[in-house]
């Protein structure tokens, strides 16, 4: 644990204890949307998941009793509507978590239009859907948690990620956002920033992947983060803070550094 974190109160209330609360994942069909659902559901969380892919969620939900599955694609903002009001006709909404995530690797001579527009959709429009649905029973109720994974990609400009770092550094600016407009009250905020993770959308990835880490890994560092009250949740530390540390380089020299690097 950093040694400032010692002396400074958490910035969320620290979520250790999911015995009994409800949790809805949205992008929890497979990778770390699954792994985290998985983990909660051990720690006694009732577990909604929800995806496109109906036949994985339907999977989940024969292995963890309890469990809810809710299959919805988050591109469609009446879908969504009428998915969060189902839920929350059956009870409040302890956390919420917005996983559903597309990627492509992309750079800007060969740009793909329709695919960008596909990542802004997934990846942060669907996002904008579920907090437009939740945010006033939250609200009303005066507390609950909501959590975004975004990914370290959304801290600088990179190569290959023309489509997919921008809609990650827009989830990092709206939790941060969220989070001063939401603390005061009674709403945790987090976002999630992931290094490398073996999921089916790295999967496509033809280059060496530094520090990757297993979904079930993944999961552990979350609910570790959610445990400590952290507002961003980075991981494996040994790759993120590298990445940390591009944010502060001078432009000129991130440039230079960024050029070496790449093929």
């Amino acid at each position: 644990m950093p040694l400032l974190n010692v002396f400074l109160p958490p910035l969320n209330p620290p979520q250790a204890d999911w015995a009994g609360k409800t949790v809805w994942i949205v992008g929890a069909s497979s990778g770390i949307g699954q792994a985290t659902a998985e983990a909660l559901h051990g720690q006694g969380a009732r577990v909604v998941v929800s995806a496109r892919n109906a036949a994985s969620l339907a999977g989940f939900v024969d292995a963890h009793p309890g469990s809810q599955s809710l299959a919805l694609d988050v591109t469609l903002p009446l879908a969504v509507k009428a998915a969060a009001a189902q839920l929350l006709a059956q009870g409040p909404l302890d956390c919420v978590v917005y996983c559903a995530g597309h990627y492509a690797a992309m750079r800007a001579d060969a740009l793909d239009l329709p695919d960008m527009v596909r990542h802004n959709e997934v990846n942060y429009l669907g996002a904008l859907y579920v907090l437009d649905a939740v945010l006033p029973a939250l609200l009303a109720r005066g507390s609950g948690h909501i959590s975004l994974v975004g990914s370290v990609a959304g801290y600088r400009g990179l190569p290959n990620s023309l489509a997919y770092g921008p809609t990650k550094a827009a989830l990092i600016n709206l939790a941060e956002t969220l989070y001063l407009d939401l603390h005061g009250k009674g709403l945790g905020v987090s976002i999630i920033n992931p290094g490398f993770v073996q999921t089916p959308l790295t999967a496509s990835n033809d280059f060496a992947m530094p520090a990757l880490l297993t979904p079930a890994q993944a999961a552990h560092s979350i609910l570790h983060g959610w445990a400590l009250g952290a507002f961003e949740i980075h991981f494996p530390k040994r790759f993120t803070l590298w990445l940390k540390a591009l944010r502060l380089m001078p432009t000129r020299l991130f440039f230079q550094l960024a050029r070496r690097l790449t093929p």
